[in-house]
């Protein structure tokens, strides 16, 4: 999902072992679909879980290198870190964000037992 002032964009892709192997790939395509490049990112957010492994572990390891090469900054989070909020809609997570102080360049994982 792309947040910009004006519009939402967003895309869903199957969840196969495939689409983990080439997700850069995808991300580019989305970002050349709206007439976006890297360098025109100012934020990521990234739902920590609860998901698979393999899913949170590939996206974490994109958002890290767009960290560290362009240094696009990123806030890890998990829906539970916003319980009791009203609304919890994906549009809403950078206010969420900003409301419950989720830090960012810091990764939060979630163990279950």
């Amino acid at each position: 999902m792309i947040i910009t002032s004006d519009n939402i964009y967003n895309i869903t892709c199957e969840n196969t072992k495939i689409n983990y192997e080439k997700l850069t790939i995808i991300i580019n395509n989305f970002l050349i679909s709206k007439n976006f490049k890297v360098s025109d990112i100012g934020v990521i957010y990234i739902n920590m879980g609860p998901g698979s492994f393999a899913g949170v572990r590939n996206s974490l390891s994109i958002v890290k290198a767009f960290n560290i090469v362009k240094k696009i900054d990123f806030y890890c989070y998990s829906l539970k870190d916003f319980s009791g909020e009203d609304d919890v809609s994906y549009e809403n997570i950078p206010n969420l964000c900003n409301k419950f102080k989720i830090k960012k360049n810091l990764i939060n994982p979630i163990y279950i037992s």
